[in-house]
């Protein structure tokens, strides 16, 4: 009996060794890198002093990879409907996982009559070491090539930190 009693504890206790192991091998969470909001406002405010270099002046918004505002913001004089188109190309950058100006031949399908969604030039891809950590997206300049070199600006100061990570 005290043998069998020792059998079946030494089995117990490899169970419950392995256990975690085995939850370990099974996936059960994802690890997600998230801009910190002081990126998130470095991303934005060099955006903003790249269209004002160019005589702009500008909406910007950055989101997270989900299309979440981390940062908004709305030069001195730059229109108010700056932020809201700012914003639908910053999130369609996100949920598409492309530069916005990559998805300019989609808008006229159903996706691009999406409330939200802005599929025109003027946002980029927040991408750097392997890893997707959202989107900038820019309205006000007279072209969206122009606000998407505006937004090029900005995540090129601060990528090589996020390359590093």
């Amino acid at each position: 009996m005290k043998k069998l009693a020792k059998t079946v504890s030494a089995a117990a206790i490899a169970l419950a060794v392995s256990m975690p192991a085995m939850a370990q091998d099974d996936d059960l969470v994802v690890s997600v890198k998230r801009l910190t909001l002081d990126t998130a406002a470095r991303v934005g405010m060099a955006t903003i002093e790249a269209c004002r270099e160019q005589g702009i002046q500008a909406g910007v918004t950055v989101v997270d990879r989900n299309g979440v505002v981390q940062f908004q913001a709305r030069d001195t004089v730059a229109p108010v409907i700056t932020l809201g188109i700012s914003k639908g190309k910053a999130y369609a950058a996100a949920n598409f996982m492309v530069n916005s100006s990559g998805l300019a031949e989609r808008a006229d399908g159903p996706i691009g009559r999406v409330p939200g969604v802005v599929m025109s030039a003027g946002a980029v891809l927040i991408e750097a070491g392997g890893s997707v950590y959202g989107a900038v997206g820019v309205s006000g300049a007279p072209s969206g090539e122009t606000d998407e070199a505006c937004a090029q600006a900005g995540l090129d100061a601060v990528k090589d930190d996020l390359e590093m990570m």
